[in-house]
């Protein structure tokens, strides 16, 4: 290739969410595949992973809703676009978006978003906003789900045959998320750091704190279970970060003071290493209350060869195949989870082994990082002409 691709990927910040994780991903995909790669973020604790010397970064405030500063943003990312020679501008959320737009109208380049949400709206004004995630040349959506949410409630934004729609199943990294590369002393480390007993059924709830992600009905299901005859000892871990909910999190905590389960719900803050999180469990939980876009957790666990419960709404629906690698329950419904819970509880261990390794099969199959980032490259070189 004579000439070399090069892509500016635009995001609020650069953490460990499933948007963050994918533009991470794709970043260090492309140099591999001869093209130059940029990312514009605010800030994040993924960025200092970034290899700087396959990857440039530039930090802007494009996280703000401000109208000044995205405007302000619109044309620093002109300059960088021009400065760089940049072919293809591909943007990760709203604020920043509407930016880019602006910037690929100024310099002509090619624009690409995903849609990485719903965006709930409830006016005409928020529906607007959230209009800018389809005014690109190509629009991604990470499942089948947010392809037809887009086509319900946005088609009116699509300008005919200009700009196209498709499915790109978010990936992960399946040689960070294998089961057979945690080695004991990690699980150890992890126990001791976080006083977990290993010698109980640990069921984890991994996703920031916040009401949608379903804690509360976590907890709610747990205090059922905790209260039937003739189970085996078992212990609740409540994995994420409130983000500044601390008012939710105090209602957490309450909660679960009120129904005295302190001594089997557990709060852990953060974790790096998640696959190791997920290894050191019997049993995961997603239990969202509004659909999930994906439904990272579901295809994490899954990778990991650890048996998921999830709410059967959004994304999870099409990354869990029911009965078989995961098991979906009712949404918003404990005494459903809970039910569902104490039956994966009585089975045996053959049983949960066979569903863990029918989950990973499913993921090398469907959600593999590196199919997400070629599918992803072979659209970006038929935008610019190359194929």
């Amino acid at each position: 290739m004579k000439n070399k691709i090069k892509v500016l990927q635009v995001i609020p910040k650069l953490g460990y969410g499933g948007a963050e994780t994918g533009c991470y991903d794709l970043a260090h995909y492309l140099p591999e595949q001869n093209c130059k790669s940029f990312i514009i973020a605010s800030g994040g604790e993924l960025l200092k992973f970034v290899n700087k010397n396959k990857v440039k970064v530039f930090k802007l405030p494009v996280h703000s809703k401000n109208p000044i500063l995205i405007l302000m943003n619109s044309l620093i990312i002109s300059l960088i676009i021009v400065i760089y020679n940049i072919n293809i501008v591909h943007a990760r959320s709203r604020a920043p978006a509407w930016s880019c737009l602006i910037a690929t109208k100024i310099t002509a380049r090619k624009f690409v978003t995903t849609f990485h949400g719903t965006y709930n709206f409830n006016n005409s004004l928020k529906k607007f906003y959230n209009s800018v995630m389809v005014r690109s040349h190509l629009v991604i959506a990470g499942s089948n789900f947010i392809f037809s949410h887009i086509g319900d409630n946005y088609s009116e934004f699509f300008l005919k045959n200009k700009r196209k729609l498709l499915v790109i199943f978010r990936g992960i990294n399946l040689n960070y998320f294998d089961p057979k590369k945690i080695v004991p002393s990690r699980i150890e480390k992890f126990l001791k750091k976080n006083d977990v007993d290993r010698n109980k059924f640990i069921i984890l709830l991994p996703g920031r704190l916040t009401a949608w992600k379903g804690q509360k009905i976590f907890i709610e299901a747990l205090k059922i279970l905790s209260t039937k005859e003739n189970i085996q000892s078992f212990s609740g871990i409540i994995l994420g970060d409130d983000q500044g909910r601390t008012v939710y999190t105090k209602q957490l905590m309450a909660l679960v003071q009120q129904y005295r389960l302190s001594k089997i719900i557990k709060f852990i803050n953060k974790c790096e290493e998640m696959p190791v999180a997920y290894r050191v469990a019997n049993l995961v939980c997603s239990c969202s209350v509004e659909p999930e876009a994906f439904g990272r957790v579901a295809v994490e666990s899954q990778a990991m060869e650890i048996p998921i419960i999830a709410s059967d709404i959004g994304g999870s629906k099409e990354t869990i195949v029911k009965d078989k690698t995961g098991f979906l329950y009712k949404s918003k419904d404990f005494n459903a989870l809970a039910d569902a819970i104490h039956n994966i509880m009585q089975k045996d261990y053959n049983s949960l082994k066979s569903i863990g390794n029918e989950g990973r099969k499913n993921v090398i199959k469907k959600f593999d990082v590196d199919k997400m980032c070629h599918t992803t490259f072979t659209e970006y070189k038929k935008l610019i002409g190359l194929m």
